[in-house]
């Protein structure tokens, strides 16, 4: 099946999709897409059925999102933890992912039409080194297009996200394009795989089970969290459209907890530059001088210049892995 599935609207649809976009909307969306396994034992098929109707799922709902105006999906495809199953149904997921990105490969027309950006998140590492091949070429081919875009988290978990972060901050500093200083929760942010993306709006997990299994705890700790009883190939466009509403009513809240927490950021790391502008004025012995203006200076130059140190090391790193993606892209072409 294609990634995007085209097709008009029924009146009905159109007129329930105008209905709901006349409120607000959700900008980003992840999902756990949850349930594959238990649907194809409900439905007595091959796991691998299930896990291609999940498939298929994701894309009539990458379609729905469009007809709604949420132009950012992030999905959670294969976790770290699915290498623990089975060698027969890890095997079926990396050939079903073969088939979907050598399908994806097929479909550049669409993908431009529609402007949809594809990103693998996650340890490519990990996998084949064909499906590695792969995924680099598919991610090349849509990098340029900017009118939506589909994050696949791939070979992914959240604390391999976070420590994999955390290693690119220690590079900076082994190189030279840092100082342990600048390391911050905002720096981390930007390190992270989900780094070109603002956090989702809305997590949802499909089939009941009510846990984040280890997906973007760092993205959506003040954002709302929708847990369904339902499996994801039974996933409707009408149960997606009810989110509208609980998403605004949860959204309203939360926004207030997360302007709270931007604010304390800020000041966190102003009163970090004041005391390192007071050990540097006390270093020079002019702590006494009590110069309002020789502070501000100070610290505007403090703050200039760990901008420019991040910034050409976010720019480092940026290149660094744009590289080893290009290498990998062509490495079979």
């Amino acid at each position: 099946m294609s990634w995007i599935k085209e097709g008009e609207l029924s009146l009905w649809e159109r007129f329930c999709a105008n209905i709901i976009k006349a409120g607000p909307m959700p900008k980003h969306i992840a999902f756990i897409m949850d349930g594959n396994r238990r649907y194809a034992k409900k439905c007595q098929v091959e796991r691998q059925e299930g896990h291609s109707q999940g498939f298929n799922k994701l894309a009539e709902t990458l379609r729905w999102c469009l007809n709604l105006g949420i132009l950012e999906v992030t999905v959670y495809a294969f976790s770290i933890e699915n290498f623990k199953r089975s060698k027969s149904e890890v095997d079926g997921l990396m050939d079903l992912a073969r088939q979907k990105f050598t399908r994806l490969m097929e479909e550049q027309e669409k993908l431009q039409k529609h402007g949809v950006c594809i990103r693998v998140l996650g340890d490519l590492h990990l996998l084949p080194l064909d499906l590695q091949e792969l995924i680099a070429q598919a991610i090349q081919a849509t990098k340029n297009y900017n009118k939506c875009f589909l994050n696949v988290c791939f070979a992914y978990t959240s604390r391999h996200e976070i420590s994999n972060a955390v290693r690119d901050m220690a590079w900076g500093v082994e190189q030279g394009l840092l100082d342990p200083s600048d390391i911050s929760e905002s720096l981390l942010d930007k390190c992270l795989y989900t780094n070109h993306s603002p956090h989702p709006d809305i997590l949802i997990r499909t089939s009941g089970e009510v846990r984040l299994s280890d997906f973007l705890l760092w993205q959506v700790g003040s954002h709302s969290l929708l847990f369904r009883k339902i499996l994801e190939p039974q996933y409707s466009r009408w149960t997606h459209s009810g989110l509208s509403r609980e998403w605004t009513i949860n959204n309203n809240l939360l926004q207030k907890a997360r302007d709270m927490y931007a604010e304390e950021r800020k000041w966190q790391q102003l009163e970090r530059d004041q005391a390192a502008v007071t050990e540097q004025l006390l270093q020079e012995g002019l702590q006494a001088s009590g110069d309002t203006q020789l502070r501000r200076t100070r610290l505007h130059k403090l703050s200039a210049r760990r901008e420019e140190r991040v910034q050409g090391f976010l720019q480092a790193l940026e290149l660094k892995r744009a590289d080893w993606l290009a290498r990998l892209g062509t490495a079979s072409a």
